[in-house]
């Protein structure tokens, strides 16, 4: 491992840390297809911190160790440019997301949207997210093969539509619900989520190739957002307890609204990052569940021990073993493998290294969560590492953290919850997976391979 100021002094490091001894293209490549190996083989070389460097990017420095992660965590934000550092999504989200802000514009959005991913508000969505999740299991049939992320998409596209949007069933619900899909879909394969890495390849050159369909469907998906803005900035009357309605009756200190394409940008950074990561993570807390059947014994026994059709939704979310299971599931193999960046607006001193100006620092969950140190035997899905003992916000970092932690990691966890004990307590699903699943790439998060085949069984 590389030494740190914990175990050594400052005088023994190096101005910088080790970066690889291989090519720019051969990391970029590793790194687009084959992450697992890229980081795990990286840091046994390497240790905790080191330099990455892959083409098109500025040189990164990868951490995983608790003590780097703190410093950046805590450091002062106006010593970073967060924003330039996610620029990578800036054609999924605009560039009036929050994700993309910095500074003051930052915080007066982070302001904005805070209050409906939290308390009352968001339990108030606890009905919603059992209809749909009933609605949408009740097409599964016995004996009949499903495919568990495409079902948790519907789930977790439609908790989005009702509860951010306010959208109820008809036209516009089903276009958006189709071209979200068919956007996402786009950068389906780790091949395709080149073109998000790589600028020089975004140029439209015609409606068959991929960016000129990709823009095509994000155009389509605009002019029907835009609508939906329109028409309920003319109906205030009207207004509900969706997340629109309360974002379009925001203001700031200033008494100002959000414009159309900040509201915009906003619904889609939560189209995307509701949507897509939660599908994802239920799929796995399905697979993971049904790969190991002591796993889903205890959890059952848990969630038989309390009437579910009669109790408050915050004393389900708060069942220890449940919330054992949805963290382990997010620890093992996180939906997203890093961070947020932040890149150096000024040569820096961090962890007794001298950093300069323009390098982007990005905490890497997988590696984070994957050490042994703090995880025994961290390949293994034991969820009863989260009963032992609590983790820090430095050790165990699903969402992120410091002034960029996710926004709706609260409401994240609430859906997950309610949708994984839902189904448990009504079907009784085999999984058809023989062989244990791996991560794979679907644009800048990762997805269980195949996406986790079950099929539904005769209820005993």
């Amino acid at each position: 491992m590389i030494k740190t100021p914990e175990n050594s002094t400052h005088q023994s490091l190096p101005k910088l840390p080790v970066k690889p001894h291989i090519p720019r293209w051969l990391q970029t490549l590793r790194g687009l297809i084959n992450p697992l190996y890229y980081l795990e083989k990286t840091q046994q070389e390497y240790g905790d911190i080191f330099i990455s460097e892959f083409s098109s990017f500025p040189a990164q420095l990868v951490i995983s160790n608790p003590q780097a992660i703190q410093e950046l965590f805590t450091a002062d934000a106006q010593l970073f440019d967060s924003g330039e550092g996610n620029y990578i999504i800036q054609p999924l989200v605009g560039a009036n997301s929050l994700i993309l802000l910095d500074g003051d514009r930052h915080l007066r959005q982070r302001k904005l949207l805070m209050p409906p991913f939290h308390g009352e508000r968001m339990r108030a969505y606890s009905q919603v997210i059992r209809d749909i999740t009933d609605q949408v299991t009740s097409k599964w049939q016995i004996n009949q093969p499903f495919v568990a992320r495409t079902s948790m998409q519907d789930i977790s596209l439609q908790v989005i539509l009702r509860t951010v949007f306010g959208l109820q069933e008809g036209e516009r619900y089903q276009q958006i619900k189709r071209v979200l899909v068919e956007l996402l879909d786009t950068f389906n394969y780790p091949l395709s989520a080149v073109f998000l890495f790589f600028k020089t390849l975004q140029r439209d050159l015609g409606a068959w190739t991929p960016w000129g369909r990709f823009i095509r469907r994000r155009k389509l998906l605009d002019e029907l957002l835009y609508q939906e803005i329109h028409e309920r900035r003319s109906q205030v009357e009207t207004q509900g307890e969706d997340i629109l309605s309360l974002l379009l009756s925001a203001r700031d200190e200033d008494g100002q609204p959000m414009t159309d394409i900040e509201l915009r940008d906003e619904l889609m950074t939560m189209l995307f990052a509701g949507h897509e990561t939660t599908a994802i993570a239920l799929s796995w807390a399905l697979y993971w569940v049904h790969y190991l059947p002591e796993v889903r014994e205890k959890l059952l026994q848990e969630l038989n021990s309390i009437d579910i059709a009669n109790t408050d939704p915050s004393i389900i979310t708060q069942l220890p073993y449940l919330n054992a299971v949805c963290s382990e599931t997010l620890r093992i193999y996180p939906v997203a493998f890093f961070s947020f960046s932040r890149i150096l607006k000024a040569p820096m001193k961090f962890m007794g290294y001298d950093l300069p100006k323009g390098m982007s620092i990005s905490p890497c969950i997988y590696l984070t969560h994957h050490r042994p140190d703090i995880y025994p035997e961290p390949e293994k899905f034991q969820p009863e590492r989260f009963l032992e003992r609590q983790f820090s916000p430095y050790e165990f970092i699903p969402f992120g953290g410091g002034n960029r932690r996710c926004l709706g990691m609260a409401f994240a966890l609430f859906e997950m919850k309610l949708v994984l004990a839902n189904i448990l307590l009504n079907y009784s699903l085999e999984l058809l997976d023989k062989v244990p699943l791996q991560p794979v790439r679907r644009g800048i998060v990762f997805a269980p391979n195949g996406g986790v085949n079950l099929m539904v069984k005769e209820k005993k």
